[in-house]
This record gives C-alpha cells, structure tokens and sequence, in this order.
C-alpha cells in the first residue's frame, strides 16, 4: 500500500505538489492522471526517495522508502526506460541490479522471458527501440518479485501487441494482490486497465475514486441525433425541456432524456432521422471537464476555435 499525507514539494517559489493526499490499495491496478505539469512525476519520485518532501509525508507500506531494508524487493518502478547504461546488454544491466539487491541470477533470465527480450539479451541496450526500452525498464521493476509496482506512462514507444501485454501484465499483478500505481496520459488505455484513479491538477488531488464513480461524477451520457429537420427537432425539444447542444460532429446532443422518447417524439412529428444513439460518457470527456482549469498550457486549433473549457463552453485566452 502506498499513503500519502500532506505531500508538498517546492521548488524555489514554484509548489509542484502541494498538500496531496491519497492510498493506493492492493488488490487493483490505480491509474494516476492529470496534465502535463501538474505534479505527477514529482510525486512518484517522493514515493521513491529520489525527492524530498518539503513538507508532508509518504510511506509504502507503511514506511518510508529510504528505510526499507531492500527496497528492489518491496518496490519495483519504471520512471524513466532511458536510464540505462547504453554500453550494458540487457541482461548485464540486470544482472548488476540484481547482485547489488542481493537476488539470485537466475531471476534475471526469468524477467528477460517475461518482457520478450531473451533474444536481445547479450545486445547493448544503446540500440534498443523506445519499445525495447520500456521492456527492459519494465524488466527491472518485476526483478525483486516486490509486492508493489510503479509505472510511469508504461505503454510509451509499445506496439498494439506490447500494449495488450501490459495491459493483461498489471491486470494479472493486481489480481495477485500487488499495488499497482500506474501514470499515463493515454485516456482510452486507463479506461480499460485501471479499477481505480487518483487525478492531480496543479498539484492538488482533485479525485481519488473508483473510474465509474469518477466518470459518473464528471461527465452525463446523452443522444445523439441527426436529422434532415435537426433545427425543427432541436426547437421541439428545447419546448420541451431537453437540453440540447450542437456535437462538434454536427449532430445534436440531447440531454435528460432516452432515445426512445426522441425517437417517439420525431414519429409523431414526422421528423426524418439519420441517426439516434444513445452515447455513454467516457473516461477522457471526464477528465477534461475536471482537469480543464488546472491545464498550464492551452493550444488553439490551427483555423478553428479554442479548446473547450471544463463545462463544453469556450475558453479564453490566460
């Protein structure tokens, strides 16, 4: 288990983390999101010792990181797949972690199976793809067989193959009762592996949650329609009481109401209809309406209109 409390760190006048507080529980894969900047790699590098806390304290299982015996074996984490002697072959590179944890040599050849990379093992890592890269960061972190894992942005550089595997990987460690804490900005990834979020905006903790409450918290499900008539529809459902908004798409978005009763509605008024669906909200649409005041940097669409802020509407220069 990994408990944060308080967790603050400055840097000069800047707070790049300031008062979090959250757990992460074994047991489930917990997804760590929020924008660039906003505090997600300072925070893991707290978790492991590499950055003082200014204030504020984190333990992993129960503990500080700086005094666990043998850290390798209780923690494994992957911040940065480039951090490797580039003249080292894979299986040198792991062999060093693992004479200098005190693990047992054959251990590095049952990760080399795990990642795939037995038959690039004896090659200098300097010539690995940013696949290969994460493969042999990913190889390091399971070497102690630790009960609790660190990922940041894990799927970055791997193929529609690779990424399943990771997928299936962290599913499988957390089914095995493992911590599994895991950063990424890939949204439709976190959808489907992560059973649980802690989402950071400009250093606080905004959500700590289960991803059904966090999306059902955060965005609504609607209809979408599309009609030869969409204008004459959209006035007899705005009588009505329906909220309606126009898609990005050029459909219509009805909210408060099923596509059953639109579908009725259209019947009735002899109203062509080319599409009615009803459109669950997604992960990302939630997180973009809760982190969309704490993104540092807004970028325009080159000929179109603003990113849209948190509540669909436009959003002004900062």
């Amino acid at each position: 288990m990994i408990k944060a409390r308080g967790l603050t760190k400055r840097f000069g006048t800047k707070t790049a983390v300031d008062q979090a507080g959250f757990t992460v529980l074994p047991g489930r894969v917990t997804g760590f999101l929020g924008p660039n900047g906003a505090g997600k790699s300072t925070t893991m590098r707290m978790i492991l010792g590499l950055d003082r806390p200014t204030s504020g304290d984190v333990t992993v299982n129960g503990r500080r990181y700086r005094s666990l015996g043998a850290p390798l074996r209780e923690v494994g984490a992957l911040l940065d797949a480039k951090a490797v002697h580039g003249g080292r072959s894979a299986r040198n590179h792991l062999l060093c972690l693992a004479k200098s944890n005190g693990l047992p040599v054959r251990r590095v050849d049952e990760v080399l199976g795990l990642v795939g990379l037995q038959s690039v093992a004896r090659k200098p890592s300097k010539g690995f793809s940013l696949g290969m890269g994460q493969r042999l960061g990913i190889a390091g972190a399971l070497l102690g067989d630790p009960g609790v894992l660190m990922f940041d942005e894990p799927v970055n550089g791997l193929d529609p193959e690779g990424i399943l595997w990771i997928r299936t990987l962290m599913r499988r460690l957390a089914q095995e009762g493992r911590t599994v804490f895991v950063s990424s900005h890939l949204m439709s990834e976190m959808a489907v592996t992560a059973e649980h979020l802690v989402v950071i905006g400009r250093g606080r903790i905004l959500a700590d949650t289960g991803m059904r409450e966090f999306i059902d918290a955060n965005a609504t499900s609607h209809v979408s329609v599309r009609s030869p008539q969409l204008g004459d529809l959209a006035r007899l459902l705005a009588a009505r009481g329906r909220r309606t908004e126009a898609g990005p798409d050029g459909a219509l978005r009805v909210f408060g109401t099923s596509a059953a009763e639109i579908g009725d509605l259209a019947a009735d008024h002899a109203f062509r209809l080319h599409e009615l669906a009803t459109v669950q909200p997604s992960l990302e649409e939630a997180f973009m309406r809760l982190t969309g005041d704490t993104v540092e940097y807004h970028a325009g669409v080159p000929g179109g209109e603003p990113p849209p802020g948190p509540a669909g509407g436009p959003r002004g220069a900062r």
